[in-house]
């Protein structure tokens, strides 16, 4: 009975000292920076414990202090998230699960938060009027590994890798790889075999840019030997371009979670924010209403950072969000994909049942299991061959999960229409579903993007768009 009324005071002091604000300093929990300690265990009992003090509509501030936080898959929250466009290979790990605020402040006042192993850095659910600012996000030893040429010709090229640690971490992903291309060919969810396959990006030594003209390499290890401690010798990798200095980053497709996971959320602030690795995308938003991106940035840790690459795919994305994207003043390099990319998720329809009603599915593998659509929402009607509209804009009358009890996990969706469909859709024809109520209004503005695979912008809306990097 001692130890509860112990804790009970413990908590209602760290909560209460600053009761005028709501601000938790969270070193009253233990979570000091750069003790090099595994964090993760008493960051999950903090915001448990907050939580429990903050009363409904109370704003509360999470302060850090400057510094280096640690946070290791032991001890951290597991979740199971569908997040678009990334692998549903549940359940994630996740170091901050931020889910049902209102009104919270995540202060790192320049802390750097480092995560170790496979993780989900920091995810933000059904909540609103949050702010994250002011810290980094990184990993101690990325998933993709960098080595560097030093001799390239008819014999082959030799290589070498930056650390030992990169090496383990190359050797491990080999045996990733292996596992995912069994598991996905067993399950026939990737159509196209080559996604799995393991893809470089070579970079110039002094410039960091990408080697001119060269896209994504494919380096056979055939015959690999090993020259000296972390030096290799490839005798099938032949490529001229790949002069000695070049800097190659061996990457696959595979992207398990993002740096930062927004979803059903409204009126999200993330001011000074930087992304400086993540396995996925450096941001994904789904289902959210109108977030602001201030010095948000995708970045290297400054001109002296070894590294070369940032993520695994694009630096930000939008799937099916609304209101307003208002993104400024960030730095987007070295990230493997777009700087922003903006769309909506359509389904295919499956069956017509009735002139009201279809079944209709999710049909990309990296995106299902989350909602949709709800009753009201307005929709409209893709050709899928010719990308032309059919048929009028329409409404939900009612929508729910036909292969699961839930929307969670679910791909497919018996749909009825408020009116009746078009004769023309058909599910003997390719018809996409567009739903026209979660598209956003984007504005990006003052971005520097560089060095980076790919393209710059996508944004794939009808409302108003407008972009100066």
């Amino acid at each position: 009975m001692k130890r509860i009324i112990f804790n009970f005071c413990f908590v209602w002091l760290a909560v209460s000292a600053f009761a005028g604000s709501k601000v938790v300093e969270m070193r009253n929990y233990g979570l000091v920076p750069d003790t090099h300690e595994n964090l993760s265990a008493k960051l999950q009992k903090a915001l448990q414990d907050i939580k429990s003090q903050v009363a409904l509509g109370d704003k509360v501030t999470l302060l850090f202090e400057s510094g280096r936080y640690d946070f290791h898959p032991e001890g951290a929250a597991v979740r199971e998230y569908y997040i678009s466009n990334h692998d549903q290979d549940n359940p994630k790990t996740v170091g901050f699960p931020l889910e049902d605020w209102k009104g919270l402040t995540v202060d790192g006042q320049g802390a750097d938060f480092i995560f170790h192993g496979r993780m989900l850095p920091l995810s933000l659910l059904r909540s609103e009027d949050c702010i994250l600012r002011n810290f980094s996000i990184d990993f101690e030893t990325p998933h993709i590994t960098q080595v560097k040429v030093l001799k390239s010709g008819e014999e082959g090229i030799t290589f070498e890798f930056n650390l030992e640690e990169e090496l383990k971490a190359a050797l491990s992903g080999m045996d990733e790889l292996r596992e995912q291309e069994e598991a996905e060919q067993s399950a026939s969810l990737d159509p196209e075999p080559e996604t799995a396959s393991e893809k470089e990006i070579a970079f110039e030594e002094k410039t960091k840019r990408l080697v001119y003209r060269t896209s994504d390499l494919w380096c056979p290890m055939e015959g690999v030997k090993e020259v000296s401690p972390r030096v290799y010798h490839a005798p099938q990798w032949k490529d001229a371009r790949l002069i000695p200095g070049t800097v190659v980053a061996l990457r696959t497709y595979y992207r398990p979670a993002p740096g930062i996971f927004l979803s059903n959320d409204k009126d999200t602030r993330l001011q000074n924010v930087k992304v400086h690795y993540a396995e996925g995308m450096g941001l994904l938003a789904q289902l959210c209403e109108n977030i602001t991106l201030d010095e948000f940035s995708v970045c290297l840790r400054g001109d002296k950072d070894p590294r070369y690459f940032t993520t695994q795919a694009d630096a930000t994305h939008f799937s099916s969000c609304r209101g307003k994207i208002d993104s400024r003043n960030g730095l987007y390099e070295g990230m493997m994909d777009d700087a922003i990319n903006v769309h909506g998720t359509y389904l295919k329809i499956k069956q017509r049942l009735d002139d009201h009603t279809v079944i209709a599915r999710y049909m990309h593998p990296q995106a299902y299991g989350f909602e949709w659509g709800v009753n009201g929402d307005e929709v409209q009607f893709v050709r899928s061959a010719t990308m032309e509209l059919t048929g009028g804009k329409n409404r939900v009358k009612e929508i729910l999960p036909n292969d699961k009890d839930t929307v969670k996990g679910a791909k497919e969706y018996r749909i009825t229409f408020a009116e009746p469909l078009d004769a023309e859709i058909t599910d003997k024809e390719g018809f996409g579903i567009e739903n026209l109520s979660w598209c956003p209004e984007v504005y990006f503005a003052d971005n520097v993007i560089r060095n980076n695979r790919a393209r710059g912008t996508l944004f794939s809306t009808p409302l108003k768009n407008g972009s100066r990097a």
